[in-house]
């Protein structure tokens, strides 16, 4: 989860047995994710977040190959009704990288999909989901998502049906 403090009035945590339930969840929460909003992505290496990226993007329409952006950074998107842009931020050194990527535009004008938002320090906006993916020690393909946002995230996830998403994810 992100190093950046706040409170959070949601939090969730959920099992993910596989990688069809990360899709499932990447798309619920693309479905109400709305212009101007932060989704950070956070987990070690390999635990998801590129995958969750992929598949909330595939969610919001975009069609073909969706590279992962860690060398170029950032990768953005035009779809109705925002763009989405996608942010690798593990190889950047200070912030101040992370405003020459244009994020202020990102944070105004589209959908933030940020992995290593922590490199963000206080750049982070205090409106964000978190999405903390971990790995299950008994299950190679199985994920642990931790969810946490404000209180309008926890309204839409609430109105969504997934105010609740601590149930066995098994049969999705």
């Amino acid at each position: 989860m992100s190093t950046i403090a706040r409170q959070a009035l949601l939090s969730i945590e959920t099992l993910l047995p596989n990688v069809s339930a990360t899709q499932c969840l990447a798309a619920e929460v693309a479905a109400q994710a709305q212009r101007g909003d932060v989704i950070a992505l956070s987990g070690d290496l390999g635990s998801g977040k590129t995958t969750f990226a992929r598949y909330f993007l595939s969610a919001r329409g975009v069609e073909g190959e969706v590279p992962s952006p860690t060398f170029t950074l950032v990768q953005t998107y035009s779809v109705k009704p925002a763009a989405i842009w996608h942010f690798d931020l593990y190889r950047i050194s200070t912030r101040d990288d992370a405003l020459e990527l244009g994020i202020e535009e990102a944070f105004a004008d589209g959908i933030s999909l940020i992995e290593w938002p922590d490199r963000l320090e206080d750049l982070l906006p205090s409106h964000r989901l978190d999405v903390d993916l971990s790995f299950v020690d008994s299950d190679e393909d199985a994920r642990k998502a931790h969810l946490s946002g404000n209180d309008t995230w926890r309204k839409r996830l609430e109105a969504a049906g997934l105010g609740t998403l601590d149930r066995d994810r098994a049969k999705l």
